[in-house]
């Protein structure tokens, strides 16, 4: 929630609590009508005391077009926890773990042919978009370029169609060269 909508909704808990407090002492004749009505011709008589409850009356006017009109989309929403992304449109919400993101990364990376012992990092920025990490051994004779080149082409495809979350980076780091493919994971 932004900072404006929690000034929005503590205005208006306490604008509603007031006239709340306001009708119930009303209403059991703990004060009367009179008392309400000689309140309101002092404030009126009162120039300064006018402008000022027409100003506050006037913002919250404001304040209430902008929650009521503008406080929701319909457009989906996304935010950044500590577990991975959240992601929010009118059916509901979805949680996209980091750990979910990991294993979509290491398990493209396990696909491809010369590669070995694929362990994926994933950061998620504040603006929503990824930084992953893939760490691997390869095999012997691998063209190491062209490998990490279409490495990254592939998990930035896989990770958009699965997930619709937009990569910034993918860094590849190549651990070792291994010498025979006896150590790859499935």
């Amino acid at each position: 929630m932004k900072i404006i909508d929690k000034i929005i909704l503590v205005l208006f808990s306490i604008v509603i609590l007031i006239v709340s407090i306001v009708m119930v002492l009303l209403l059991s004749g703990i004060i009367n009508f009179t008392t309400i009505t000689s309140l309101y011709s002092k404030v009126v008589a009162d120039g300064l005391v006018t402008n000022i409850t027409l100003g506050v009356s006037v913002v919250c006017a404001l304040l209430a077009i902008k929650a009521i009109f503008f406080g929701g989309s319909l457009a989906p929403k996304s935010g950044l926890t500590g577990e991975g992304i959240l992601l929010e449109n009118e059916s509901g919400k979805l949680l996209i773990s980091k750990d979910t993101i990991e294993n979509l990364v290491s398990g493209v990376a396990k696909g491809f042919e010369n590669t070995q012992n694929a362990v994926s990092k994933v950061i998620v920025d504040s603006d929503n978009t990824l930084r992953v990490f893939v760490t691997l051994m390869v095999l012997p004779n691998t063209v190491i370029n062209e490998l990490s080149v279409n490495l990254q082409k592939r998990i930035k495809e896989v990770v958009k169609n699965v997930t619709d979350l937009d990569i910034k980076s993918i860094d590849i780091k190549i651990k070792d060269i291994t010498t025979s493919e006896e150590n790859k994971e499935d």
